[in-house]
């Protein structure tokens, strides 16, 4: 997929979903005064904005998309569930390590208290959904390999998210792949991060040091030699 199209199916993606919980909070509000009719409107609206969002996702992540679940074996099944948490626990990241504290700064920076109280929250609140939503990985069996993002463009992907910070005994680590211990994303050197500014070919120790994981959006401390 073009790297345009994409980003725009991402903003659709962002605005109808946004879109569906602005028309909830105000079928609430409609509710409150007594206004029935106004708030099954929205509520139906709402649920308008749910279908788009999903035609959107479908699109953004087809190797979710099933039309016949009956036709899977567990082992598919589970891969798709995995793909689900990997997901999830890599919003949830970005936004407890990067996107909360950035608000945060900013609120800080504008003086404006309610804010950096509500961003620091939301922070606290990501950061254990990552948790629960690790824990439920675990728990179900589920920490199956993390599939390539967008189209592959950051290279071979840890197989498991456990263990990732141990080097297995006698694995070469000489291919110069380092991995995120987040989100178990590897940096390739061979392929680089060209939507970063980082060309193919450049060694893991010449990336600047405020370059982060594409994505999880962890800093470049967090990543290891990946032995495999």
């Amino acid at each position: 997929m073009d790297h345009g199209t994409l980003q725009n199916l991402e903003a659709a993606f962002g605005g109808e979903s946004m879109a569906n919980r602005k028309y909830l909070f105000f079928a609430d509000l409609a509710k409150q005064f007594g206004h029935g009719d106004l708030a099954r409107l929205f509520r139906e609206t709402a649920q308008q904005e749910t279908e788009h969002a999903f035609a959107h996702f479908r699109l953004l992540h087809p190797e979710l998309v099933v039309e016949n679940p009956d036709a899977l074996d567990q082992e598919a099944k589970n891969a798709l569930l995995a793909r689900c948490l990997e997901l999830a626990i890599e919003g949830e990241t970005y936004e407890y390590e990067v996107m909360y504290p950035s608000f945060a700064a900013q609120a800080q920076r504008d003086r404006d208290a309610q804010a950096v109280a509500e961003f620091n929250e939301q922070m606290d609140e990501s950061k254990e959904h990552a948790g629960i939503f690790k824990t439920a990985a675990r728990n179900f069996g589920l920490l199956a390999p993390v599939e390539q993002h967008h189209a592959g463009r950051y290279g071979q992907v840890l197989a498991t998210l456990t263990g990732a910070g141990e080097e297995p005994q006698g694995a070469d680590i000489s291919s110069g792949r380092w991995i995120c211990k987040v989100c178990g994303v590897i940096y390739d050197p061979a392929q680089g991060d060209p939507d970063s500014g980082i060309a193919a070919g450049t060694p893991f120790e010449a990336i600047p040091d405020d370059w982060s994981c594409p994505i999880c959006g962890t800093r470049k401390a967090n990543f290891i030699p990946y032995a495999g």
